[in-house]
């Protein structure tokens, strides 16, 4: 069989094809023909060993696969073959609060990943998808579907005729777009495309901010919000957004604090916390609890996850040079098995 691993400091793509052999499956474990895998940031942090974990060669890489359940151990009883499952970012956190133990070897890091034509997990490392969601679509969820979910609902406590702010059009950004609305809230969104806020507006966005056109955007979140400011903001950008997005914030309102898309180094004066009494709650994914909880949302109000572009198992190189470069809208998937 095929998998990928990766080499950081190897020359050319630090993703390299190898062949294995699947291990015999332990009492508890479930093996997975994976079907789709779709891409998150944090992949290129990987591929490049700037993560916050050190990345061994040879690791496969990549969190969130979608595919089909092959074989089950003898004490696997929650799934069969022929089950619809995909991954969890991280295996071990269940449901309640998060521990150093729950967020211990998360998939494609700490963990191997998915990006493989076989993938072998505890049965506990896996959840059961709707027949609604294609694999491509399914793919999408673990990481930052979920890390969307959490930092609205479970976090961010959003309620309808709430606003949000999202930060630019990718993964975590859409999934937030298409959750948000479906709750009832106003979403203003930010992007150097006029393009791209154009399709984020068909998806439901109320408002659009190209912030090169604007580059103080804080101050037109203020103006689209009559100087209140947002309820919640999703900060993807990191160091170098998190100023802007501490003087878009409300009174009494939230940032949830995800990314590092400008990089792991930045100023950003906390003291802006003071007078609005804002939170900042860091986010990293989520719960097996708060995957169901949203896929049941995802159930009921139809939603479909935005696929950019698909690329074929042997161009899975090519794909994360695409995500590199930043031009997707959504999510890239890489397409494992028929």
């Amino acid at each position: 069989m095929k998998r990928y691993e990766v080499f950081p400091g190897r020359a050319g793509s630090p993703l390299q094809m190898a062949d294995f052999e699947p291990a015999p499956l332990g009492d508890r474990q479930v093996a997975v023909a994976i079907k789709a895998v779709s891409l998150n940031y944090r992949d290129i942090l990987v591929s490049q060993n700037t993560y916050f974990c050190p990345i061994v060669d040879g690791l496969v890489p990549c969190s969130d696969g979608a595919g089909e359940v092959v074989a089950v151990g003898g004490e696997v009883r929650g799934l069969k073959v022929g089950d619809r499952v995909a991954s969890l970012f991280f295996p071990n956190w269940q449901g309640g609060r998060a521990s150093a133990g729950s967020i211990a070897g998360a998939l494609g890091a700490e963990g191997g990943g998915v990006l493989s034509e076989r993938f072998v997990a505890e049965e506990s490392g896996l959840i059961k998808l709707p027949d609604s969601l294609s694999y491509s679509e399914a793919a999408t969820l673990p990481c930052a579907a979920l890390t969307a979910w959490n930092s609205l609902f479970e976090a961010g406590d959003l309620k309808p005729g709430q606003s949000v702010l999202l930060l630019g059009t990718g993964g975590v950004s859409i999934h937030a777009l298409q959750f948000a609305k479906a709750a009832g809230a106003t979403v203003i969104i930010t992007s150097s495309d006029d393009g791209k806020l154009a399709r984020a507006k068909q998806l439901g966005a109320d408002h659009g901010i190209n912030y090169r056109t604007h580059p103080e955007w804080q101050n037109e979140v203020r103006r689209l919000t009559a100087g209140r400011g947002v309820d919640l903001v999703i900060e993807v950008g990191g160091p170098g957004t998190l100023e802007r997005s501490l003087a878009s914030v409300c009174t009494g309102g939230r940032i949830a604090y995800i990314g590092v898309l400008t990089g792991l180094a930045g100023q950003a004066n906390p003291v802006a916390l003071i007078p609005t009494m804002a939170s900042i709650n860091g986010i990293f994914v989520g719960s097996r609890t708060m995957f169901a909880n949203m896929l049941q949302a995802i159930e009921t109000h139809g939603i479909r996850p935005v696929v950019d572009r698909e690329f074929p198992f042997a161009e899975a190189p090519a794909a994360l040079e695409y995500m590199r470069s930043g031009g997707h809208f959504g999510k890239i998937v890489i397409k494992v098995g028929a």
